[in-house]
């Protein structure tokens, strides 16, 4: 976990809230691989080791690799000094899928679940430790007024569930906002295969003015097609859910491409 505090990070220094998080994870034999993203002075990577998996981890932040480096010396070739943002995450484990985990620094946390999602067939899992808002915004319900682009992106491929909420004193320094541990499982979405892109534009051009119905927002892709009249575009954004998403974006393929 990076100890910048430009970079939104903070250490976690309960161990009791590290172990619980780390056996939030599965381990199936599916899981035999582990990546852990920013793991600072390795709060999380202890109970990790204890775990029989295959571990690595990445981090940016040059003093803490070598604060690593020194306490684990049994890590010194599963720490990747590089930023995960733009880490190829086929490379990891040479194409093998693996699970993420880690307290991501609150900034960059939206950033790494769509770094994820765009490597979500070497993902099955994930937990992570989010600010407590972003990590309920991930796995809002439809109607929910935190619904938005990362809920239905994310949930389009992982079933998500929201663990347990830490409290500020878990953290040196303490934030100023309460931070919320979720779990997410991949999914199959055969009927999205070959519409993915489809998705992702109607998707981000509806939540563009959350506020106005889509027959307004979707005229950018439709202009006055009759299609606007369908009961889809008489809602707002946040009334569609996931499965009505992939409906509309396979109807509007064709459209858009």
């Amino acid at each position: 976990m990076k100890a910048k505090k430009s970079f939104g990070q903070h250490f976690l220094n309960s161990p009791h809230i590290a172990e619980k998080i780390v056996d939030s994870l599965s381990f199936s034999e599916e899981m035999g691989n582990v990546l852990e993203v920013g793991p600072g002075k390795g709060v999380l990577t202890r109970f990790l080791l204890e775990r029989n998996c295959h571990f690595k981890a990445v981090e940016a932040d040059r003093d803490m690799v070598d604060y690593l480096q020194a306490t684990f010396p049994q890590l010194s070739d599963a720490i990747i000094a590089e930023d995960f943002l733009r880490l190829p995450l086929d490379r990891v484990f040479e194409g093998q899928s693996f699970a993420l985990i880690g307290n991501f620094p609150y900034n960059i946390s939206s950033q790494i679940v769509f770094r994820m999602l765009k490597y979500r067939d070497l993902v099955p899992e994930m937990v992570g430790m989010f600010q407590k808002e972003m990590a309920e915004r991930i796995i809002a319900p439809h109607g929910s007024k935190t619904y938005g682009v990362i809920s239905v992106l994310t949930q389009a491929f992982y079933r998500g569930k929201y663990l347990f909420t830490v409290q500020p004193g878990s953290f040196t320094p303490p934030p100023r906002v309460l931070s919320g541990v979720i779990r997410l499982e991949r999914i199959d979405r055969p009927e999205l295969e070959g519409y993915e892109k489809t998705f992702s534009r109607v998707v981000k051009q509806a939540f563009s003015q959350r506020r106005k119905m889509l027959r307004n927002t979707m005229k950018i892709f439709l202009k006055d097609d009759p299609v606007l009249k369908d009961s889809y575009f008489q809602q707002r954004p946040e009334d569609l859910s996931v499965e009505d998403y992939i409906v509309l974006s396979r109807q509007l393929h064709d459209k858009l491409v």
